[in-house]
């Protein structure tokens, strides 16, 4: 069977990475770039650009080409995050069918778990060229603070993307699995995971002998480096209105320059202490074209941004509450994701750890490493199988369900060790009751109302009866992947309900078919393009090569007339080659290697007589 790979599924970046004789190896895209920009952008032709080439292009093509769509993933219309975006983003988003979120590119709609199967198949097929073979499953990681809904979107991408994803893996988990591999001591690591879109903590125990045992996780699906940015652009903004008294609210293109410009200064940031931005012509206003020159310094960003790591650090906290445990109980902190190369986040860790954070890892490449990782072992390859300690997750929230009066009954808590299967024993409430309606839930409220709501089912045809005297047994199962199933048995008859919750916003079955045959065909496309390319370059060089060759052939063999002649088709060939070249003829091409490889003997042969 093919190798499975593992994938950082990143609202910044993606990275894709695989075992090979053993070691974990992060992949480079065709720019050499080890990450590549979740970026994606449909041209006025029609084409899809993906990660660097995407982001070049952006600041002109600002309303087709979208970004933290990750962001967006498995929330539903009415959500606090996609109303947010609907202020913030460049490109177009609307209400799918599903009362989901989706995107119009160039007159398509497109859905979020769409746009994230086309970053997934990006990294399938930097995979495939590297090791020259089909890639078919792999392991992605998500934030660990991710619900179901969300999970069920990521399996629906990788679905769409024609992957077998054997495994949904935490990011923290990941990044502590690359960590900890060959460590011989055990101890109990805090990770601290910011990246573009989310922030997780997970505190894990690693013992060599035990394995990875995660004891609690938490976080935040909505804080991230993309929170930052909008700090440094909304200060532009402001600014730019005090000097110009023009609003850059709705314009598309002003916005897509400041945000590339503030990602740029942020990044500056954590090596210099002051950050030159530089806009020219970045609005029109009443006297003419407008500038934006402004410098922002180090001091100013830590003031903006304060909040933000803030709010980590009271997150961290309560990850410490959950698992029991005081500062002094952790060994080392490991920083995860591109956030945590900012000094102030830096600062702030060390001071609440009361220890300096380890070097050890990289930001950007660990959790595609762990992801790796785990996959190897779980494609039983040889180099790796047996060699991985046993990994023991939690799941962040708690599952359970709405009870009479608008009330909620957590049945799994969260940070329950999955996969797990919990059963409860509930009775009717009313006399004469032949229906129980479940309604589940995820989140940490007692009210129903204020947790994430995953889905409703019936059980029908129960006995009347005074209330209390027939039971139902609700089970509840979640998986290694934190997806839930949940069935309802009345335990008088045996009659059961075994249903699993389509995710709210979820794609539908047939939705999901006709998106991965969409994919499908671009793949092909994609792969008989490439396959063309190879073949023009190809035949670049062997053209290069004749034409140096021809003319002292031609010298070698005159006063030969039937050579002559011979050298005389050849040139011809040579010529009538170069045009299909030219045309990039697929169907030709393919004949003209062998044409030319036959040629290049031939001429090669009269040199050496």
């Amino acid at each position: 069977m093919s190798r499975v790979i593992g994938i950082d599924l990143g609202t910044t970046n993606c990275c894709v990475a695989v075992v090979i004789d053993g070691k974990p190896e992060v992949l480079a895209n065709r720019s050499g770039y080890k990450t590549t920009p979740s970026v994606l952008a449909v041209t006025e032709d029609g084409r899809r650009l993906v990660g660097q080439l995407a982001v070049r292009q952006a600041v002109t093509n600002a309303e087709h080409t979208v970004y933290a769509t990750k962001r967006l993933i498995g929330r539903g219309w009415d959500s606090k995050e996609v109303q947010d975006a609907l202020q913030r983003c460049t490109y177009k988003i609307v209400e799918g069918p599903n009362q989901d979120a989706r995107i119009e590119l160039r007159g398509k709609v497109v859905s979020i778990p769409e746009i994230s199967a086309m970053l997934l198949q990006e990294m399938r097929l930097i995979a495939e060229d590297h090791l020259g073979e089909s890639v078919e499953r792999a392991v992605v990681t998500v934030p660990a603070y991710f619900n179901d809904n969300q999970r069920q979107a990521v399996r629906d991408a990788g679905r769409i993307a024609g992957l077998d994803v054997l495994r949904i893996l935490n990011e923290p988990t990941a990044a502590a699995i690359a960590y900890g591999l060959n460590r011989q001591d055990p101890r109990t690591v805090v990770v601290y995971d910011m990246g573009g879109g989310t922030f997780d903590v997970s505190i894990v125990k690693i013992d060599p002998s035990a394995g990875f045992e995660v004891v609690a996780t938490t976080g935040d699906s909505y804080l991230g480096g993309e929170d930052f940015d909008d700090r440094i652009v909304d200060w532009m903004m402001r600014r730019f209105e005090a000097e110009h008294g023009v609003s850059l609210v709705g314009n598309a293109l002003a916005m897509s320059r400041m945000r590339q410009a503030a990602q740029k200064a942020k990044a500056e940031l954590s090596d210099v202490t002051s950050a030159e931005i530089s806009l020219p012509f970045l609005a029109s206003g009443p006297s003419g074209p407008t500038h934006f020159e402004a410098s922002l310094t180090r001091s100013e960003l830590d003031e903006m941004t304060g909040a933000l790591v803030t709010r980590s650090l009271a997150i961290c906290e309560k990850a410490l509450q959950l698992a029991g445990l005081k500062v002094p109980h952790v060994d080392e902190v490991v920083l995860v994701g591109g956030m945590t190369r900012m000094p102030a986040i830096q600062r702030a860790v060390s001071e609440f750890f009361d220890r300096e954070p380890c070097k050890g890892v990289h930001p950007d490449e660990v959790v595609a490493i762990g992801a790796a990782i785990h996959a190897a072992a779980l494609g039983e390859e040889a180099p790796v199988r047996g060699s991985i300690p046993a990994l023991h997750d939690v799941t962040a929230h708690s599952l359970g369900i709405m009870t009479a009066g608008g009330g909620f009954d957590a049945i799994i808590p969260g940070n329950t060790n999955v996969p797990t299967r919990v059963a409860n024993v509930f009775s009717t409430s009313r006399d004469d009751q032949d229906t129980v309606k479940i309604v589940v839930l995820q989140g940490e409220s007692a009210a129903a109302k204020d947790n994430e709501f995953l889905g409703q089912f019936a059980l029908t045809g129960l006995r009347k009866a005074r209330a209390g005297e027939v039971e139902v047994e609700v089970v509840f199962e979640i998986d290694a992947d934190g997806i839930f199933r949940v069935s309802a048995i009345d335990r008088e008859t045996g009659e059961a309900q075994h249903v699993q919750v389509l995710a709210q916003g979820g794609l539908r079955d047939e939705e999901v078919a006709a998106m991965m045959k969409d994919a499908n065909d671009y793949l092909a496309e994609r792969r008989a393009i490439e396959q063309t390319e190879r073949a023009r370059q190809g035949l670049e060089v062997l053209l290069a090569d004749l034409e140096k060759l021809l003319p002292e052939a031609e010298k070698r063999v005159a006063g030969t007339p039937v050579a002559v002649a011979a050298i005389t088709r050849a040139r011809k060939a040579v010529e009538q080659v170069r045009g299909h070249v030219r045309e990039a003829d697929k169907d030709k091409l393919a004949n003209d290697q062998a044409a030319m490889e036959k040629l290049s003997v031939m001429v090669k042969g009269v040199l050496s007589r």
